[in-house]
């Protein structure tokens, strides 16, 4: 079982990258007053057919050649659904894939979210030819980390720059502390 919800993100978006998407895009939306909770993760990968979907959260069903168990989507199923919220998944063959994840915040077993800032950050450094679109959101304000727009700005300048990467961590730290305080 992982132990925060924050590496269920980046086991979710590393199936996304093996899938082929270009584009990933991520919405957390933290609504304390409603003890809501949301991480979505949507690409535009291969996505799945109807068959492969309805296999998809079986732990015995996996794409991998390496090993014959895939945890990931079972494991996001069931940290949802045990700290009192829901999971889905949607996905069409050619054209991707949506995730999501509902928690109540307060629930005795809902995981901390952990180190969310810093998955983004390796997520976005780490895989330079993917293009990023992160959201946090409280229902009223939001922060963006669009991954097109910072490539456009820096041009041949690498995301794995030192100062851009000093900046980048900042800059999602800065949202994260803005939207819902920093802290699950």
């Amino acid at each position: 079982m992982m132990r925060e919800l924050a590496l269920n993100v980046l086991d979710i978006v590393e199936n996304s990258l093996a899938a082929g998407a270009k584009l990933v895009k991520v919405a957390l939306t933290v609504r304390l007053c409603d003890d809501f909770l949301s991480i979505c993760i949507e690409d535009d990968g291969c996505g799945m057919d109807e068959t492969t979907l309805a296999k998809a959260c079986d732990p015995f069903t996996t794409s991998r050649t390496t090993r014959n168990v895939g945890l990931g989507l079972p494991l996001f199923r069931f940290s949802a659904e045990s700290a009192g919220g829901a999971f889905s998944i949607e996905s069409k063959r050619g054209e991707g894939t949506r995730v999501e994840a509902t928690y109540r915040i307060g629930h005795i077993d809902r995981m901390p979210l952990g180190d969310f800032g810093g998955v983004v950050l390796q997520m976005v450094t780490m895989n330079e030819r993917v293009d990023f679109y992160i959201t946090v959101s409280d229902g009223e304000q939001t922060g963006v980390l669009d991954t097109r727009e910072i490539k456009e700005i820096l041009g041949d300048i690498s995301l794995t720059d030192p100062e851009v990467r000093a900046y980048l961590k900042e800059y999602i730290q800065e949202n994260l502390v803005s939207v819902y305080g920093g802290k699950l």
